[in-house]
Formats: structure tokens, C-alpha cells, sequence
């Protein structure tokens, strides 16, 4: 039999400190441009590759129907990644790094808002949406890791897991998720969640 339990006690040193060092002040702001977003009754468009296109699943379950399901507004989000056929079909007559970016040609309109996740920040796919976002005048909020790459740089509101592990800025990034699900239970629904 193995011991881990060192390898066990190392990851969750390494996930405990990065989420020390999370910045509560661009998490507020997400907060709020997602509840202006829902108040004006506009879309949120969410999409990534790989774990995180699970992430962007993952999100529109929990906003559309874990919050909406106690609120007379409702969330309206939208993953860009969980239809395959379009994806398939965009990635195969146009280009995969097309995907997300020509999903939103036509659609995205005044007061949407995208949120892009790459744990690099550097997937190209990823960067082309956001980056015509920003040309349509759209707000954009960043999930990554490591130290950002060119997502970062370009977002309104960066959710940032400072570290150099591709499975912790994942664990952050449901962090994200689960604790902006649980705010707005609480502020939105007036359903208390955390107990003391």
C-alpha cells in the first residue's frame, strides 16, 4: 500500500494559499456586474476549453437555475461550448479558433456580458471572443491562472488563482462559482447557505 498522504498534504497547502491570495476586491466587482447583468435582464455568455468548458457548464446550471430558481428575475447565461454540433461545424468549415467567437457575431448585444475562461490565458479561441467583446463594447470577465496571459490583460474584471498548477486554477475557478452562487442566494433569493 502507498502512502500519499504527503502528496495529499502538499496539494492542499498549495490550493490553501492561493486562495489566500484571491483578490476580493475583482470577485466584488464580478458580483456586481453580475447582478446589474441580471437586473437589466441581458445575457451572459460563458465558454473555455477543455475542464473549463465543464466549468462554463457548470456556472450556467448554478446561475440558471440554482439562483434563478428562487428569484422572480432569472439569470440568463448562456455556454457558448455545450452545444457540439456548432462546434464541430464551426471548428470544421471555418476554424477552431473560430468556435466561440462566431457564436457571438450577431448576438451579443448592449449590456451582455462574456465571461472567458482559459487557465493560460492564452487560448486563441478563447481570446478571440473576448477580444470582440471588447470591440462590441461588452464587458468581459476573465477566469485564469498561472499569470494571466493575454486574457487577463484584456478583461474588465479579472478572476484571477495566482498559481502555476493547471488542476488548482481549476479547483479556484468552481471557488469562483460556488461562492458568487452563494452571495447571491443570500442577496438575491434570501436563502442563507453559510452557517456558522
Amino acid at each position: 500500500m502507498t502512502d500519499y498522504r504527503q502528496e495529499i498534504k502538499t496539494y492542499l497547502e498549495h490550493e490553501v494559499a492561493t486562495l489566500r491570495r484571491l483578490n476580493i476586491e475583482e470577485i466584488d466587482r464580478a458580483l456586481n456586474l453580475l447582478e446589474e447583468t441580471f437586473q437589466r435582464q441581458s445575457t451572459v455568455y460563458i465558454f473555455g476549453n477543455g475542464g473549463s468548458a465543464a466549468t462554463a457548464s457548470h456556472y450556467q446550471n448554478d446561475f440558471n437555475k440554482g439562483v434563478s430558481e428562487y428569484t422572480e428575475k432569472k439569470f440568463n447565461f448562456l455556454c457558448l461550448n455545450d452545444n457540439v454540433a456548432t462546434l464541430m461545424a464551426v471548428a470544421n468549415d471555418i476554424g477552431f479558433e473560430e468556435v466561440f467567437r462566431f457564436q457571438l457575431r450577431g448576438h451579443l448585444k448592449p449590456g451582455d456580458v462574456v465571461i472567458a475562461i482559459s487557465g493560460s490565458g492564452n487560448s486563441k479561441n478563447v481570446l478571440n471572443a473576448a477580444e470582440y467583446a471588447k470591440e462590441c463594447g461588452n464587458a468581459v470577465i476573465a477566469l485564469t491562472g498561472f499569470d494571466g496571459g493575454k486574457l487577463k490583460k484584456l478583461a474588465d474584471v479579472s478572476l484571477h488563482a495566482p498559481v502555476q498548477s493547471m488542476q488548482i486554477t481549476e479547483d479556484i475557478h468552481m471557488v469562483f462559482d460556488h461562492l458568487m452562487m452563494s452571495v447571491f442566494y443570500k442577496t438575491l433569493a434570501g436563502i442563507e447557505h453559510l452557517k456558522e
